[in-house]
């Protein structure tokens, strides 16, 4: 558990570097997401070539899978952990790297993916205003970059409260509720005699705080979509918000 008010404001730098992470989402659809990436880079037409950022990427199972369609990709993650098991995948066209996506880049990008959630875990506005601006000044002048977040209005809707997962015999406690614009995610387990727990929150961020963001950042919206399919985005029906910009 986090052990100073420092350390509990960034608590993604702690959870996400446990294993214990890693365990309660492994079951994760990656079929869907592979599908995602394909329809992605089809509609972006990027070129055979293309270099991608991949921005908060974990283990970098998403990078390997773009890299295996012959992108040159990197994957960049504030996880140390994370990126120490992905570099092992690495080769002369995909590389990995410890990055706050704070940060911009010094090489520049024909894509950039911020996927699955990525987004909206710091504290501050000005953190996400700059997160923003970031990943527009690593774009190169023809690039585009897409952030896949949830959709708020379907997630809150769908909440669900309480539950247990047991995953690689742990039981994984989860309590979900909404405050302070914040959708929290508490989660208690007992693993290797120890008790655990820890709190994930992402800011509840709408499509008009995005645009707004973005008008901001002086970032172009080209269009928005409300799932894997890339389908239309309906703000009560959708399960994404899938935003790509330039």
């Amino acid at each position: 558990m986090p052990a100073n008010e420092n350390q509990k404001e960034k608590w993604y730098a702690s959870w996400f570097d446990t294993p214990y992470y890693h365990i309660l989402y492994k079951d994760r659809d990656y079929t869907e997401a592979q599908h995602f990436m394909d329809n992605l880079t089809q509609y972006l037409n990027l070129p055979d070539d293309a270099k991608i950022l991949d921005l908060a990427c974990g283990k970098g199972r998403h990078s390997i899978y773009l890299n295996s369609l012959g992108y040159n990709v990197t994957g960049a993650d504030l996880s140390e952990n994370s990126i120490a098991i992905a570099s092992k995948f690495a080769n002369e066209k995909l590389h990995f790297k410890v990055h706050d996506m704070r940060e911009t880049c010094e090489e520049k990008y024909d894509a950039i993916f911020n996927l699955f959630t990525s987004f909206g875990y710091f504290e501050s506005d000005d953190d996400n205003l700059t997160t923003l601006k970031a990943i527009h000044n690593s774009l190169n002048e023809t690039g585009f970059a897409c952030i896949d977040f949830m959709n708020v209005d379907y997630v809150i809707e769908n909440l669900v409260p309480e539950e247990i997962k047991t995953v690689d015999g742990i039981d994984f406690h989860i309590k979900r509720y909404v405050k302070d614009n914040h959708i929290f995610k508490e989660i208690d387990f007992e693993a290797d005699g120890e008790k655990h727990h820890y709190t994930e929150k992402v800011q509840a961020l709408r499509l008009e705080d995005f645009e707004k963001m973005m008008e901001d950042a002086g970032i172009y919206l080209l269009d928005v979509f409300g799932n894997y399919k890339l389908q239309k985005f309906f703000k009560s029906q959708s399960e994404r918000l899938i935003m790509i910009f330039k």
